[in-house]
């Protein structure tokens, strides 16, 4: 049995959970950040289960009415529809390994489902506010120049921060046209680099021994205590050159990520290729973003076909012609 933190309280995993997690950690090689999330997840469950007297430690007894009374308390704490579906998520890989270990015969999962998600759009950025972001005025210390050489990776070569900040330095050529990067599921992919890209690593890994002090550590973008960077360090970096670019709206690193999608759609890439430079294993997740470009087309539409609004009439949001 392990213990893990659920919100303000530490629960202990039942053997089957910390079961599952060592299978995920040995077998599916995931991540240290991954691991963790599958433990909150689990042991916020487990803490659920344990006000209602069951347990993970008899997953047997478990059914699918614990299951959704789980998922009713998520609601009522006014959890994301996302995010129920993230911990929903857990719990059936959890037990489809149980029903592999023959600890349970009847998987309570059957028949839950995901709450619909909200229909949300990614918030991407015009070119020039990228643009404005990415060549902000900082400091050409070697902290202004691991700033400088991040954002560029995140939106010249669409990278998720995980596998930005996953990077070891040996895993970067300046000179290479493209960078290997492991995603979700250490699925490997080949990502091109920009000349601009090339630029900004060449110029931090040159400075970089000087926040690396430890020659042990293998990060390519370190913190200012030459550990490697975390995502909380990442999310300030990106809010700090959105500000010295003038940006009034919130800027993470994931906006760079979706601004590259939607700038190489409009660009004219094809949906499979985008899908590709990605890393999304499914192509529906990459057709969230034609809606972005089918909005501009519209707007741009409007504005330049002088038979566009012979009727008088201003076109509604999201209307288009039919046929």
């Amino acid at each position: 049995m392990s213990s893990i933190g659920a919100g303000k309280e530490t629960v202990s995993l039942p053997d089957p959970a910390a079961a599952f997690l060592g299978y995920l950690a040995a077998q599916k090689g995931c991540s240290e950040a991954t691991l963790a999330a599958y433990g909150q997840d689990l042991a916020q469950f487990e803490a659920h289960l344990a006000a209602k007297g069951a347990s993970l430690a008899r997953p047997a007894e478990l059914t699918k009415h614990h299951v959704r009374g789980y998922l009713a308390g998520l609601h009522r704490q006014g959890l994301k529809k996302t995010s129920m579906g993230r911990k929903l998520s857990t719990l059936r890989s959890l037990f489809k390994f149980l029903l592999r270990q023959n600890l349970v015969t009847v998987n309570p999962m059957t028949g839950v489902n995901n709450p619909k998600p909200e229909s949300r759009q990614p918030k991407a950025l015009n070119v020039d506010q990228v643009l404005a972001l990415i060549e902000a005025k900082i400091e050409p210390d070697p902290e202004g120049l691991r700033d400088l050489a991040l954002a560029e990776l995140l939106y010249g070569s669409g990278l998720r921060v995980s596998e930005a900040l996953g990077l070891d330095v040996n895993d970067v050529d300046p000179r290479a046209e493209v960078i290997r990067v492991f995603g979700k599921g250490g699925k490997e992919r080949l990502s091109p680099l920009t000349g601009a890209a090339k630029k900004r690593l060449a110029a931090w890994i040159a400075q970089r021994e000087a926040m690396a002090e430890d020659p042990r550590e293998r990060a390519l973008f370190v913190g200012i205590r030459g550990a490697r960077l975390q995502r909380r360090e990442a999310q300030r970096i990106i809010n700090k050159l959105a500000k010295l670019a003038g940006l009034a709206r919130a800027v993470s690193p994931h906006t760079l990520r979706h601004s590259y999608a939607t700038h190489l759609l409009e660009g004219g890439a094809d949906m499979r290729s985008v899908q590709e430079l990605l890393g999304h294993s499914r192509l529906a997740t990459t057709q969230r973003y034609t809606s972005v470009s089918l909005a501009k087309l519209v707007e741009a539409y409007d504005k330049a076909h002088p038979r566009a609004k012979e009727d008088g009439k201003p076109r509604n949001k999201g209307e288009t012609e039919p046929g």
